[in-house]
């Protein structure tokens, strides 16, 4: 079991836009839940997760809205917010003191993916291996930028910046295993990536091992067209193996209408399409692969595909590939 764990979510989610101009990017809705949930649900199912630090910087005051009480599922929510972006390393140390006077592993994991691959063997080779930091792996997703010694169970080389030449065929799940010792690398109060730390704890032969988990689903969620993809994949696995593997304790989360919408008797919701909470779809509307966040809403006779329309926006007219 890991008690704390950190879930980076300051990112300015650019490649998201105009999506999170409206929300930070882990706040996104899949199905009827914010994105960042699904990395909370995660930690607690697989890893026993009783307290999560959360970074903040972009719309920050959104999560206020979305965990009105400071907490999820009974876990308490303590929220770091970063006026000036502090990157992954010095977020990092920013949160040392919510890690506790005698701090113990933490999980860093970032809130803007979306997997659900299994994190106790992870857990388990960190501990084994007695490392400072273990990264998870993957061989078949992502983009390769990692060198790992299968036989040592050590990272060689990050984005061959060391010039080892050593083969870049793994890539980083965005989920990581950190002992206290860690936080001491880490320079305070400045802007700064784990990556030149990485890289400099490889120089000095220092335990940064990394571990391969290829089981389960991982996705970044970074465009538009891996979020409408997102959602017609999981639509397809309904009745079969439906993501998440852990399970998702909010029921009708994949529902395609929420109980609380409306749509008018002659329209029309089709393929991989949701409906959110308090979202209006007027008479004669087609709606199809399309996402209607909470509380938009779509005119008369409407014809939308491929489309994403944020809360309080209003859709009309034929309008393909589209974000409202």
């Amino acid at each position: 079991m890991i008690r704390k764990a950190f879930v980076l979510a300051a990112g300015l989610g650019t490649r998201l836009r105009p999506l999170t101009d409206q929300l930070p990017k882990p706040l996104v809705p899949i199905g009827h839940k914010p994105l960042i949930t699904f990395a909370f649900d995660h930690l607690i199912a697989e890893a026993g997760v009783e307290e999560f630090i959360v970074n903040t910087h972009h719309l920050a005051e959104g999560y206020a809205v979305a965990f009105p009480d400071g907490q999820y599922r009974g876990r308490p929510l303590h929220f770091r917010h970063e006026p000036t972006l502090l990157d992954t390393g010095g977020g990092i140390k920013n949160i040392a003191d919510l890690l506790g006077p005698q701090p113990e592993t933490f999980i860093v994991y970032n809130g803007d993916i979306l997997t659900d691959l299994p994190i106790q063997p992870a857990i388990d080779y960190h501990r084994c291996a007695g490392n400072e930091v273990t990264l998870v792996l993957r061989s078949q997703h992502g983009p390769k930028h990692l060198a790992w010694d299968p036989a040592s169970g050590r990272i060689l080389d990050i984005r061959d910046r060391l010039g080892t030449g050593a083969p870049q065929a793994y890539a980083f799940s965005c989920v990581y295993l950190v002992e206290p010792a860690f936080l001491e690398r880490i320079p305070p109060g400045e802007v700064v990536s784990v990556i030149p730390i990485f890289l400099e704890m490889i120089r000095r032969g220092s335990a940064l091992g990394g571990v391969l988990i290829d089981e389960g689903d991982w996705r970044d969620l970074g465009t538009r067209g891996e979020y409408l993809r997102v959602h017609r994949d999981l639509f397809a696995r309904r009745g079969a193996l439906v993501f998440p593997r852990y399970g998702a304790p909010d029921a009708g989360w994949l529902d395609r209408v929420h109980p609380d919408a409306s749509i008018a008797e002659e329209a029309r919701v089709l393929g991989a399409s949701v409906v959110g909470r308090g979202t209006r779809v007027a008479a004669g509307a087609v709606v199809e692969d399309s996402i209607l966040w909470p509380d938009a809403n779509i005119a008369s006779n409407a014809r939308l595909k491929n489309c994403i329309v944020r809360s309080s926006q209003t859709a009309s007219g034929e309008a393909v590939d589209r974000d409202f």
